[in-house]
């Protein structure tokens, strides 16, 4: 059977940054995958 889309995205692990390792407050979906640190912003 088919899981519903909403519960796939609920059990995925935290994204991680792939410089620091840090995670990710991102949605999971979400096609970033560095930090804000490593992007370089500084208040978000």
């Amino acid at each position: 059977m088919l899981m519903k889309m909403s519960e796939f995205l609920k059990v995925l692990p935290p994204k991680l940054c792939y410089i620091c390792g840090e995670r990710i407050e991102e949605q999971h979906e979400c096609y970033g995958n560095k930090c804000h640190k490593c992007l370089g912003f500084k208040d978000l």
